[in-house]
Order: structure tokens, then C-alpha cells, then sequence
């Protein structure tokens, strides 16, 4: 009886202990989530928004339903995938270089290493980029590491610069979206029918043809669709009723030939609407403490694509050929 009580004891402590222990590995799993969920929806979101920003005068401008029904692997869903996931590492990173997590920091690794210039030297308040990263290098981390930019600080009497110190810092996101649409007119396409099989040989050749590619490239395998027309299938709105660019002060090529992209080739027309917009202007300080401002009112022009409408011949000639049919009869 009291070796079965000391057991039943034992086990109850065991139980307890190893209760315990699962709990606090559940607890820091929970908590690492509360931490980093945020970080990571905030870094998807800004993914989105910098894809519809890249693509606002594209065919296929990143509409979200069109990704939440897409099964396809083409460029376009290619670059969204790579932007968004860019997102959330850059969020993860520059929160982490903020001192918004408690397990990452600094990059102190190059910690007073001498760089490319004899006065030059590397101190610990460059960004963290390990901290995000994966076991192999990813485009989208490249795309991060890639655009990343060197600041310097002088040192020296009366402002000599006699030493430099200087460390990695995050750029703007924006160009993180610069440097993947470029990615994204040169993609590469893979053929994965060349090695369809389940034989070795296949798999081997399917293998062979993705470490022939450079990890630093966007890769895509299957062809787009046609995104001048709607297709509700796939959640695709084409580009009847869309905005297009004309006129306009610090337009580049690529927006001032919108019109002819997304209407002309589509075999839509372009129809100018002007419309009455009011906004704030003229705006005074007022002691104390109010801002007052007048209400000006413009007109501005915008271009649309719309359905060409049909023409009803009625020149002169064909009014001639009428007129002698009529005296025939």
C-alpha cells in the first residue's frame, strides 16, 4: 500500500512536470505569435499596397480577388508572392532594428572591421538581416539585401572626417517594389512538361533545369491570361471602365502611354470625362490656435476605357448609291 502511494505520487509529480514543460512551450509559442502576428500582417499589407502601386497603370492592376482565386503560377502571381513575402521580412527586420522584439537586435558581427577605405569603419548599428532570413536565399530576401544602403558618419576636428563610421540601414520600401518589378519583365519560364514523368530520370531533369536558374531571378510556369477581358472565373475584371494617364506634369513613358495599353490594345476607345472637384486651399494660420482654409473648386479631365460604339456610314456617296437604287425601282 505504500509503495502503490509512493508511486501514485511520483507519477503525479512526473505528470505535473511534464504538464508544466508543455505548457511554457505552448506559452512562448503564443507569445512569439502575439510579438510577431502584427509585424507580419502589417508586412503583408504593405506588400499588397507597393504591388498595386507598381502595377496602377498595368493590365493587371493586383486586384485581391483575383489572387484569393488564383491557383495559377504565372509572373503576375509570381511578383505578388515575392513582394508580399518581401513585406514581411522588411516589417520583421526594421521592427527588430527598432528594438520591438526582445531576441534580436544589431548586427555586430562586422563590429569595427575596417571597410573599402582606410578610414573607414563598420559599427554595430547596422541592420540585423539574419534575423529574417532563410536557409537558402530567396528572391524576396535579395530583393531586401540588395537595395539596403550604406550610412556614414564623420568624425575629426572642425568636421575633417578623418575617420568614418558607417552601417547598413533598410531603404525605402519603395524601392524594394522597384527592384522586383524589374524582376518581373525579365521572369523566367520554366517548361516542366520537358521532364514530366515520375521516373528518375525526369525528377532529375526537372531538378537540373531549377538549379541551372539563378535564385536571384522571379520564375514563373504557366503563360498569363488575357487581362484586357473580364473573367469572372478567375476574378479578373479587365480594363473596361478603367482609368487611364494622358496629360500631366512628372508622367513617366511607361504612364503616359497607359491609354493606348490598357484601351487601344484592348480594343477599347478612350472616352475624356471632366468632372468638378473641390479641395482645401489657401490655407492661414489663425492665433490661437485654428487653421482656416478656403474651398476652391477645379475642373480636371480623366480618360477612361470604354466599348467602342459603331459607326452609321452617312457620307454623301453612300446617300448617292441609295438615292439610285430608289430611282430604279
Amino acid at each position: 500500500c505504500v509503495f502503490l502511494s509512493f508511486l501514485l505520487v511520483l507519477f503525479y509529480y512526473y505528470f505535473m512536470c511534464i504538464s508544466s514543460q508543455i505548457f511554457l512551450v505552448w506559452f512562448a509559442l503564443f507569445q512569439a505569435y502575439l510579438i510577431y502576428s502584427s509585424s507580419v500582417a502589417a508586412g503583408a499589407q504593405s506588400g499588397i499596397e507597393e504591388c498595386k502601386y507598381q502595377f496602377a497603370w498595368d493590365r493587371w492592376n493586383c486586384p485581391e480577388r483575383a489572387l484569393q482565386l488564383s491557383t495559377h503560377t504565372n509572373r503576375e502571381t509570381a511578383f505578388f508572392h515575392a513582394i508580399s513575402s518581401a513585406g514581411v521580412m522588411y516589417t520583421l527586420t526594421r521592427n527588430c532594428s527598432l528594438g520591438d522584439f526582445d531576441n534580436c537586435g544589431c548586427d555586430d558581427t562586422r563590429n569595427g572591421q575596417r571597410g573599402d577605405k582606410p578610414n573607414l569603419k563598420i559599427d554595430g548599428k547596422s541592420v540585423n538581416i539574419k534575423v529574417s532570413s532563410l536557409t537558402r536565399d530567396p528572391l524576396f530576401n535579395q530583393a531586401v539585401k540588395g537595395t539596403m544602403q550604406r550610412t556614414c558618419k564623420c568624425h575629426g576636428v572642425s568636421g575633417s572626417c578623418t575617420t568614418q563610421t558607417c552601417w547598413l540601414q533598410l531603404p525605402e520600401f519603395r524601392e524594394v517594389g522597384n527592384y522586383l518589378k524589374e524582376k518581373y519583365h525579365r521572369a523566367v519560364k520554366v517548361d516542366l512538361l520537358r521532364g514530366a514523368g515520375n521516373s528518375a530520370a525526369s525528377r532529375g531533369a526537372i531538378a537540373e533545369t531549377f538549379s541551372s536558374i539563378s535564385r536571384k531571378e522571379l520564375v514563373h510556369l504557366e503563360d498569363s491570361p488575357d487581362y484586357c477581358l473580364e473573367n469572372r472565373t478567375l476574378g479578373l475584371p479587365g480594363t473596361e471602365g478603367r482609368e487611364c494617364l494622358r496629360k500631366g506634369k512628372n508622367l513617366s513613358k511607361w504612364e503616359k502611354r497607359s491609354c493606348k495599353r490598357l484601351c487601344g490594345e484592348c480594343g477599347l476607345a478612350v472616352e475624356e470625362r471632366r468632372a468638378e472637384t473641390v479641395s482645401s486651399c489657401n490655407c492661414k494660420f489663425h492665433w490661437c490656435c485654428a487653421v482656416k482654409c478656403e474651398q476652391c473648386r477645379k475642373i480636371v479631365t480623366k480618360y477612361y476605357c470604354v466599348k467602342r460604339t459603331k459607326r452609321v456610314k452617312n457620307d454623301s456617296a453612300s446617300r448617292r448609291k441609295s438615292y439610285r437604287l430608289k430611282k430604279k425601282h
